[in-house]
């Protein structure tokens, strides 16, 4: 079965409508990221900001410090453009609101490089107070919309635009903000993914098991605050640790572990991400082959980091 995260966040949108201090603001994009779910039932609690996204950001400020609880999306890139409105309108103040940057990544493909926000983790996690988070799956997507709900601070969430294998339909229970999942138990390997990454990860496993390696699989979903008992309970039976993102190595997933490993446990890490460089316009798989993001170079890096656990 194959669905889209940013289907996810729209039908999280709709979980969460009972709740009448929900507003949801958009930027001339309700259809791309989804939201128009919500508009289409509750016009009253939709604010149309056009092109705008600046704009949307402080006036989902200024309705976060009335007591409402706003969910305000536009493509990655454009949330992008806003990010001093963020810095200083929402993170500085500490308010409750939920951004969530639809299209992101290389695996938007078509859309071509000027589009393709392959920074945009670094840089919402470089803000104090900032939960982010990239679900690989419409279910975790919709779930982890629901729990920002719970959260005191905000938030931007991460979906894709094109279809990937739906992984969590069984594990709802499971998912939790800030805490990783465990999709497959393994002893010589951890591939650490998140995103469009976590279904390559699962495949790279698999074909890994052909060939003797048994590689644990987690889908770290939340990438700040990171989930650091599971990934130092993994290590302590693996030994070496593989991460895998449509992101720059610089920053994203790969970067918040090699900061975690680098501060208690130095094992050997090997990072699979976009390798400082922007994309191109090509399709969504011969994106991931072009940037060195697919299955067979998750393969290569946990084989790599296999030989240098064994060298130590």
């Amino acid at each position: 079965m194959m669905a889209a995260s940013r289907d996810g966040y729209g039908e999280g949108l709709l979980d969460i409508s009972s709740d009448q201090n929900v507003v949801v603001l958009e930027a001339d994009l309700g259809k791309s990221t989804k939201s128009l779910h919500f508009r289409k039932s509750f016009p009253e609690r939709t604010v149309s900001c056009g092109i705008g996204e600046q704009n949307m950001m402080l006036i989902a400020a200024g309705l976060a410090s009335c007591g409402y609880k706003p969910f305000a999306s536009t493509f990655a890139i454009f949330t992008e453009r806003a990010f001093e409105q963020v810095r200083n309108g929402i993170a500085r103040p500490n308010l409750a609101v939920h951004i969530c940057g639809s299209h992101g990544g290389s695996h938007t493909g078509t859309d071509g490089s000027s589009a393709q926000s392959i920074e945009d983790l670094a840089i919402y996690r470089s803000l104090p107070n900032m939960t982010v988070m990239h679900p690989c799956d419409d279910v975790s997507a919709s779930v982890l919309t629901q729990q920002c709900l719970d959260l005191s601070g905000p938030s931007y969430m991460r979906t894709a635009r094109n279809k990937t294998p739906v992984i969590h339909a069984d594990r709802v229970a499971e998912l939790k903000i800030g805490k990783g999942v465990l999709l497959k138990h393994g002893s010589d390997v951890v591939l650490i993914a998140c995103g469009v990454l976590v279904s390559k990860s699962l495949e790279a496993a698999a074909e890994l098991e052909e060939v003797g390696i048994s590689a644990s699989v987690i889908d770290m979903h939340t990438i700040k605050p990171l989930d650091t008992n599971l990934i130092d309970e993994i290590i302590a039976e693996t030994g070496c640790v593989v991460t895998a993102e449509d992101h720059s190595i610089i920053g994203g997933l790969g970067g918040a572990v090699a900061e975690h490993l680098s501060s208690s446990n130095p094992v050997p890490l090997e990072r699979v991400g976009v390798k400082d460089r922007f994309g191109e316009s090509a399709q969504a798989e011969e994106m991931l082959d072009l940037l060195n993001i697919n299955t067979a170079d998750i393969i290569e890096a946990a084989k790599r980091a296999i030989e240098r656990k064994n060298r130590s």
